[in-house]
Order: C-alpha cells, then sequence, then structure tokens
C-alpha cells in the first residue's frame, strides 16, 4: 500500500522477490523489488527505492507452546499430513538493507490444531542467508479454540534482542473475533497448483548506513565430527562447533546444539537455539 507521501513501503513491494532470487541492488544502494503479478499476468514495474518509514515489525506475545532448542532447518513439510505452505520473505534493517544471518525460529500446530509439547514436529530454525534471505516449508496449519490461522516466529539479528511475533492468513474468518489477530502481520497467500504460496518480509530495528552489506556468518546444519575442545575452552568468535561442544563464557557453561562457526553477536547466552546451558 502507497504511503501518504506516494512511496511503496518494503513490506509491500517484496511478495514476489523470493521467486526471482536474490534481490537486485540499485546504483544508490536501494533494494530493486519485484511485486506481485496483476491481472495480465506481468510483473509490475520495480521499485525505485525501499521506502524506509515503515516502522519495525510489531511484536506479539508468544503464547503457550514455545520450546527452545528446535532443530536447525528449513523444511518440516514431512512432519505430517496437511496442505503444503511454502513462506519466503527477507529480513530487513531500518536502512532498506537486507540482513544476513538472522535467526528465525518457527512453530505451529499441526493440521489437526494441535502443538507437539513433547517432541518437535512443526518446529525448526535457520538463518537468513546472504542475501537476507528465508524459506520455510511447511503445511498450513490447523485452527484450533479461541484463535485465527497463524504461525509463531521468533527472530534474532545477530548481537541483537529477539522478536517474538506470528504471521496470519488473508481471508480467515477467525480474524474478524481473535483478539490476538493484527493485520500488519498478514501474509501474502496465494495458490500455485496443491501448494500455497506466502511471503512476508520482516522489518527489525536493526540502524544501517544505506549501501553497506551486513556480515554474512556460516551456520551449519550438520555436524563434521565429534566434540571438540576449543583453546582455552572458553567461547571465541570465528571458532567451528560441533554439536556436544562445551565451551565457557563470562565463566559459565554451555553446550554446543547446532554446529555453527560463531560470530560476533551469538555469544551462548544470546541464542539459545544454538548454546545450552551446562
Amino acid at each position: 500500500m502507497p504511503t501518504p507521501d506516494g512511496m511503496i513501503s518494503r513490506k509491500t513491494v517484496l511478495k514476489a522477490a523470493a521467486a526471482l532470487g536474490a534481490a537486485p541492488l540499485l546504483v544508490g544502494g536501494g533494494v530493486a523489488l519485484a511485486r506481485d503479478q496483476i491481472g495480465t499476468g506481468e510483473p509490475l514495474a520495480l521499485t525505485p527505492e525501499c521506502h524506509d518509514g515503515d516502522a519495525p515489525t510489531i511484536e506479539q506475545t508468544e503464547g503457550p507452546y514455545f520450546k527452545p532448542n528446535s532443530p536447525l532447518r528449513s523444511s518440516m513439510v514431512n512432519d505430517g499430513p496437511g496442505t503444503r505452505l511454502v513462506v519466503s520473505g527477507y529480513v530487513f534493517g531500518r536502512a532498506c538493507r537486507p540482513i544476513s544471518g538472522v535467526l528465525l525460529d518457527f512453530w505451529q500446530a499441526d493440521d489437526g490444531g494441535n502443538y507437539d509439547n513433547s517432541g518437535y514436529t512443526f518446529r525448526g530454525h535457520q538463518f537468513t542467508d546472504a542475501n537476507g534471505a528465508y524459506k520455510l516449508d511447511t503445511i498450513v496449519p490447523g485452527l484450533y479454540p479461541g484463535r485465527t490461522r497463524h504461525i509463531h516466529v521468533k527472530l534474532q539479528a545477530p548481537g541483537r534482542s529477539i522478536v517474538t511475533t506470528q504471521l496470519y492468513f488473508p481471508g480467515e474468518p477467525r480474524n474478524n473475533t481473535d483478539t490476538i489477530y493484527d493485520a500488519r502481520l498478514l501474509m501474502n497467500v496465494r495458490q500455485n497448483g496443491s501448494t500455497r504460496e506466502g511471503s512476508y518480509d520482516f522489518v527489525l530495528n536493526v540502524a544501517q548506513t544505506p549501501g553497506t552489506p551486513s556480515p554474512t556468518p556460516t551456520p551449519t546444519s550438520t555436524s563434521t565430527g565429534g566434540p571438540t575442545t576449543p583453546p582455552g575452552g572458553s567461547w571465541a568468535a570465528g571458532t567451528s562447533y560441533n554439536a556436544g561442544d562445551r565451551v565457557t563464557y563470562s565463566g559459565v557453561s554451555y553446550t554446543c546444539l547446532q554446529a555453527h562457526t560463531a560470530m560476533a553477536g551469538w555469544e551462548p547466552p544470546n541464542v539459545p537455539a544454538l548454546w545450552q546451558r551446562s
């Protein structure tokens, strides 16, 4: 939707970019993004520049079913039956620059509206890539009493605080009666054969300098070997850790949960998806 000054907001312009690959950059450092196709089948013109007046993505309650230490994965579609849903988008900072290495931790109900509180069915976390993009392969969550259809997510940029929010589906009858629902968190959803495709772009309150890319971390999803002992037993940025590795940070012991390469901002107390206090 155009803003009062006639420009297009970030959340509006980036709805079809994931299908096109990485977002192209303009000479001035802005992000040129293709929007949804219109009835003619032709894509709308590229937006000349992101509008940087958007407020950060609003926060919402995490609800009663969040569990830490979800598995590192971007696909949960095989966790149970249901209509396939692919959600994709980007994470931006306040200067319209995509942010790489953002932790996104998703959890949702299954097709019957039930949450898995004993395991990690329909739970998983991932990191944005070098272009600030994420993609979640899952199913359309079922309904349960009192709520409209939704997906939970926690986001954390390196070195920043956690943002907890939810994503919603357009056209749901319960959107009108759910007291938590907020239209600012509506995904753009369309049907593609038997699959539903959703898109949403998050804006985090991260200060940026236009034209300056964010650092690219190198998280990995599988262990390359057994536990290792880092030099001195202390956590250190730039060190590759495997699941089971033990470190100390500020005098506290932690155990690595997922293989990754450490970077500033991912100190053990800041990323519970990667480290568990021993």
